[in-house]
């Protein structure tokens, strides 16, 4: 098993969190991890990435070179075309549609879903509208981990572990949020 994951988006949207759960899922099973993550300017809107390849055998580089990403997992549209260049020619991108326009020249929407659909296995959900209609709004991002779960390779009873372990210490609301939102991403990929 070798799975490498891009996971992409702006400092706030909770790119690290998706990191932090999924890592825990596969340390609990016993796999190899390493991450790399760049997120110097998340607290003013910069971009945060998370480089996090999982294996099975001992992984010698935290990078994952060009072409080589199983899945990028971004938390906004343009970041996952900013990535792509790293995307493997079977690769996923799944991706929020809501743009986060934090610069003056943000490229049309339209031009950003239509070079996003054009590539072969794409999922882009709407994860800000669904966490808000599902009463857990901070959550958007365990939404699109939810998404993701197939192409991750990983079980979903494995992702729901790690949310308790990882957000156990918030409480029971903040734990059941999040597996709400885990399980409104899995059915949104069907």
């Amino acid at each position: 098993m070798k799975t490498d994951i891009i996971l992409c988006g702006v400092g706030g949207q909770g790119i690290l969190s998706i990191a932090t759960i999924i890592g825990e899922a596969a340390m609990k099973e016993n796999l190899f991890i390493k991450q790399a993550e760049v997120h110097g300017m998340s607290q003013r809107g910069g971009d945060v990435q998370s480089n996090l390849r999982i294996s099975s055998n001992p992984i010698q580089s935290d990078l994952i070179p060009k072409g080589g990403a199983d899945v990028i997992i971004s938390m906004e549209p343009m970041e996952a075309l900013r990535y792509l260049p790293f995307l493997s020619k079977n690769g996923w991108i799944i991706t929020s549609c809501t743009p986060f326009v934090n610069i003056p020249n943000y490229p049309d929407m339209e031009v950003v879903k239509n070079d996003l659909q054009k590539l072969p296995n794409v999922i882009m959900l709407d994860i800000e509208q669904k966490a808000k209609d599902a009463g857990v709004p901070r959550s958007a991002n365990v939404i699109l981990l939810g998404a993701a779960q197939k192409a991750l390779g990983i079980e979903y009873e494995k992702l729901e572990d790690a949310i308790r372990r990882v957000f156990g210490r918030k409480g029971d609301a903040i734990v059941e949020a999040n597996i709400k939102a885990l399980s409104i991403g899995r059915e949104a990929q069907k």
